[in-house]
């Protein structure tokens, strides 16, 4: 199928864990950006230990005609995954899918809007 520039996705992109429960808020998260943007193809990823793979889900959005995937990092700290995997893994996305553009956004836990929310949150009394 051809791809169009005009579509795009977001993926959430997280560690992963096989506990099955680990994955509710990641699953929060792009339950929410769909009914705040119901436009936009929203999915989840992750590195290891939990299904679907970034590669399984890139096919999958590429194979519906999304020719704009922006993956954005779910972590906290910017450890080895962030740094160093993750761009990796998008840098081979990229030969694999040249006619697709590619936006790898920085990990969440460097974004100010969240830092003050855990900020406020850690201060809030109950």
């Amino acid at each position: 199928m051809a791809t169009s520039a005009n579509q795009q996705a977001v993926i959430l992109f997280a560690h992963g864990s096989r506990d099955p429960l680990w994955r509710r808020p990641i699953e929060a998260v792009a339950h929410r950006m769909k009914q705040l943007s119901p436009q936009t193809e929203v999915a989840c990823a992750y590195l290891e230990l939990s299904d679907p793979n970034l590669p399984s889900t890139v096919s999958q959005l590429v194979s519906h005609g999304i020719g704009n995937i922006r993956i954005v990092p779910m972590f906290l700290g910017v450890g080895k995954h962030a740094r160093e995997d993750l761009p990796q893994l998008v840098q081979d996305l990229k030969g694999l899918y040249p006619h697709v553009s590619f936006e790898l956004r920085q990990a969440v836990g460097e974004e100010p809007e969240l830092i003050q929310s855990m900020a406020a949150i850690a201060l809030r009394v109950n």
